[in-house]
């Protein structure tokens, strides 16, 4: 055998037995790869699983937050209420589902209401409502099976309920008890109570809305109503007026009364007084006179003559009387004669 030969013989058996070598190397890798290809594919078929039991976890998870609750209904139909903020759990959707609730409080207006007072006068009243779901299951439940949980629903219930509210309670009060000058007339406060209750307990048996506050947000007066106001204002103050003058007059005559009494008690007790003086005076005086007659009759006579002329005639007085009456007598006749003792002398 040529080298040649030998050559292509040998590389032959080195292909021959390459080949073996490879196969029987193909056979030995194949059967080094299936052990641990099995664990492999169960730890990612656990690994999905755990993946889907999350999610599926997740999905019958609910968080109630604060400030609302959580209704969860079964086909549509409301079976428990959550009111506690936290984590809980409930069937996958659509078995079960779960339906938030606000349960913060809100606000809405009445807007504009022409309504009639007692006194049958219009006046134009605004109200505004301050409300919120009622924190507990079966109130929860009203609000969603009334409005369908739609807040905007619920809030033009309201609007209906204060504007009917708001008819009957002003046909209540008249204007005087809204619209007032005197602070102290004004009935506000009763009217927004009675506002409150003409309606609160209606929307809480309907709809589940507890009414936290009434109040009037604007009032408002029609130009004919606005003239009324007006001269029933200037009316009370002309009353008002005619009541102070009136008042005036009364303590003016009360006070010029009692100074005219006191004036009177004053006269009274000085002629009173003047009349002790004047009985004392003429008392004084009779003694006096008596002393005098009776140290002197004679003298006593002509002293209390010649008064008497003192008293009787004046410059002007023209006087035709008899000479010899007393007690022009003394005129006539002269002094009578002293006595001897008097003048020292005999006669």
């Amino acid at each position: 055998m040529s080298d040649s030969q030998h050559t292509q013989a040998h590389d032959h058996d080195d292909h021959t037995h390459g080949g073996h070598q490879h196969g029987g190397g193909h056979h030995h890798h194949h059967h080094h790869h299936s052990g641990p290809a099995a664990p492999k594919f169960w730890r990612r078929a656990a690994i999905a699983i755990a993946i889907v039991a999350l999610i599926a976890a997740s999905a019958c998870l609910v968080q109630v937050r604060s400030g609302e609750a959580m209704v969860i209904t079964r086909f549509g139909n409301p079976v428990r209420v959550l009111l506690n903020p936290g984590l809980a759990w409930h069937l996958p959707v659509p078995l079960e589902t779960a339906i938030p609730v606000d349960l913060r409080i809100r606000t809405t207006s009445s807007g504009l209401q022409d309504v009639g007072t007692r006194d049958g006068l219009r006046i134009i009243v605004q109200a505004y409502t301050v409300w919120q779901v009622k924190n507990d299951p079966q109130h929860v439940q009203r609000f969603i099976r009334a409005v369908q949980n739609q807040p905007d629903m619920a809030a033009a219930q309201i609007r209906t309920f204060i504007g009917s509210a708001l008819e009957t309670t002003t046909s209540g009060f008249a204007l005087a008890d809204l619209v007032n000058t005197d602070a102290s007339k004004i009935r506000l406060s009763g009217f927004e109570q009675h506002l409150h209750d003409q309606i609160a307990r209606q929307l809480l048996d309907s709809y589940g809305i507890e009414l936290v506050q009434v109040g009037v947000e604007r009032l408002t007066l029609p130009s004919v109503t606005l003239d009324a106001t007006v001269d029933r204002m200037r009316a009370e103050r002309e009353t008002i007026a005619t009541q102070r003058s009136a008042e005036g007059k009364r303590q003016a005559a009360e006070i010029r009364s009692s100074a005219e009494r006191d004036a009177r008690v004053i006269k009274a007790d000085a002629s009173v007084n003047a009349a002790n003086i004047e009985a004392q005076a003429q008392v004084q005086s009779a003694a006096i006179y008596a002393k005098a007659w009776a140290g002197n009759p004679e003298l006593y006579d002509l002293l209390r003559s010649l008064d008497t002329l003192n008293n009787v005639i004046t410059p002007g007085t023209q006087l035709v009387l008899r000479t010899d009456a007393a007690p022009f007598r003394q005129l006539v006749e002269g002094p009578p004669a002293l006595p001897a003792n008097i003048n020292g002398s005999h006669p």
